[in-house]
This record gives structure tokens, sequence and C-alpha cells, in this order.
């Protein structure tokens, strides 16, 4: 098992296993204080984790089932624009006939 710090180079077996005493001698009766606190942070993320995995499937659940939350993923009720997917919201403009000769000149 090879590690690289920077600066330092590779670390060897014999480099890691002095670290590891090292580290031992200055927690050593901290150890179990550590290692508990440790646990107890990896347990709250997975509860943490779990519950957004939780609301993700729950939003999906309400996604899937038809109840669509914006008024842009429901259906046209206007039966001129079922036809077409792309349209814009805005009315369609009237049609305004223009008179020719109307004597304003």
């Amino acid at each position: 098992m090879e590690y690289t710090l920077a600066l330092i180079g590779p670390l060897g077996t014999t480099e890691t296993i002095v670290i590891g005493v090292i580290l031992l001698l200055l927690f050593g009766r901290r150890l179990p204080e550590v290692g508990r606190s440790l646990g107890q942070g990896i347990v709250e993320f997975k509860k943490g984790l779990k519950d957004v995995t939780d609301d993700i499937k729950a939003e999906g659940s309400e996604a899937g089932s038809g109840g669509a939350k914006f008024d842009s993923a429901k259906p046209p009720k206007n039966p001129d624009m079922l036809s077409s997917a792309h349209t814009t919201s805005t009315a369609p403009a009237e049609k305004v006939e223009v008179k020719e000769g109307s004597g304003d000149e």
C-alpha cells in the first residue's frame, strides 16, 4: 500500500507504521473517544443521506402519480394548442382589416 503526500513523496510500509505508532502514542488514551465520535459522525451522515434519498423518492412518486406542481407541466386546456407542443402563452393576434382609400388624404 503506497500513499503519496505533497513534497514528501510516496510513503512505504515502514513510514506508515511509524506514523501510526506516533499517532497511537499521542491519542492512545483518547482513542476510544475519537472512535466513538467518528462512529457517531458516520451514523449521522448516513441518516442525513437516507433522509435526502427518501425526499427525492417522495418527490419522484408525487410527480409520477400525476400530481404536477407546475402549470407548465400540465397539458394546455385550449384544444387548439394541443396540436402544437411548443407555443407561447400569449393570445394569437387578431386580424385587422385595412381599407384602402379611406379618404384621409
